[in-house]
């Protein structure tokens, strides 16, 4: 947004997707308020987002204790991983449509891939925070579990990190190592879209579609330990090909 300030029905309808009306404006201004925007000095969300960090993973981990009553440390630390990782944040922005409200410098807006993904999952974890601060810890609870409750009971929630996962099985079984080819590159720069194809040899490929080169990886190789058989299918899986 270039102009100053946000507009009352903005701030209305991100409280809308939040689920939390702000006594305090400003905070939430704030969470979505990039440095390169150049506000005034402690006023963009980067310290919003340290302390968004922490209250997240305390609320995913009551809720994964709560949940899964006989889980290991080991898979508890697998899901509370997967589930306050920078994609998880940045998918649970796209899905808000959040870019519609955050407040970037151009400079920023040319960013693509990876940079651009971090900065949508920081300004959920500063959203967080200054839910916290205004509402305290249960508010900020409550939002945390309308948004990553289903997230953290999928099937696929408990899984290793799946190129981690396929490259530990193409060693045991094909002593080999799964490469990674970017195919294609497509939409515009404030949400591309990779196209990457993975390869083992005796194989045939596997390929996987999302908004970072990194995500699309993780999309094949879990497309390709599924159709192998080494993992059962993710109903909730990302899109492949």
């Amino acid at each position: 947004m270039a102009k100053s300030g946000f507009s009352a029905d903005e701030r209305a309808r991100v409280e809308a997707l939040l689920g939390h009306s702000f006594t305090d404006k400003s905070r939430l201004e704030r969470a979505l308020t990039h440095s390169s925007a150049r506000p005034a000095k402690g006023r963009d969300y980067e310290r919003l987002e340290f302390l968004g960090d922490r209250v997240l993973g305390l609320c995913i981990a009551e809720l994964l204790f709560g949940t899964f009553r006989e889980a290991s440390e080991g898979e508890l630390s697998v899901r509370l991983n997967q589930l306050v990782s920078a994609e998880t944040c940045a998918a649970i922005a796209d899905e808000m449509e959040l870019h519609r409200y955050i407040r970037t410098g151009a400079d920023v807006k040319k960013l693509t891939g990876k940079a651009m993904l971090n900065v949508r999952a920081d300004v959920v974890e500063s959203l967080i925070a200054a839910i916290y601060l205004d509402g305290g810890m249960e508010a900020a609870r409550a939002f945390v579990l309308s948004r990553w409750s289903a997230r953290a009971t999928s099937t696929g929630a408990g899984r290793r990190d799946a190129k981690t996962e396929l490259q530990e099985w193409a060693h045991a079984q094909f002593a080999a190592t799964p490469s990674y080819t970017i195919e294609e590159r497509s939409g515009p720069d404030h949400d591309p879209r990779f196209t990457v194809r993975v390869d083992i040899p005796g194989l045939a490929p596997a390929k996987g579609v999302d908004r970072s080169k990194r995500a699309a990886e993780q999309v094949a190789a879990q497309g390709l330990l599924e159709r192998e058989g080494v993992w059962a299918a993710d109903a909730d899986a990302g899109e492949t090909d």
